[in-house]
């Protein structure tokens, strides 16, 4: 599964957005770790001149926080792992977009 389409992309505003609007700030795609505990939720992108992606939003795994994260960190989280473990990252297929202040409930 390819974390990122086209799609999906063009549905992320880009970095700052909700800061320089003043709107609230909504997760629009969450990706997840199959076999662990780890959620990341992004509300905000942008591609990198390298051609990753840098992203703004909450991640839940050993704590509940707010940051930034990049594409690459995902699609080489399991790297040398084996077994289960080594299952990659997943894109929510039925997630819906949510306030970010809602994910701490």
């Amino acid at each position: 599964m390819r974390l990122l389409t086209d799609e999906i992309a063009a549905k992320i505003p880009p970095l700052y957005h909700f800061e320089q609007t003043g709107t609230e700030t909504v997760a629009v795609v969450k990706f997840f770790d199959p076999v662990g505990r780890w959620t990341w939720y992004v509300a905000e992108g942008e591609r990198q001149p390298d051609g990753d992606w840098l992203f703004f939003g909450a991640v839940d795994g050993f704590d509940f926080e707010y940051g930034y994260f990049r594409l690459s960190d995902l699609q080489h989280a399991k790297d040398g792992l084996t077994g289960m473990m080594a299952l990659p990252i997943e894109r929510d297929l039925y997630f819906t977009p949510i306030p970010l202040k809602e994910l701490r409930r």
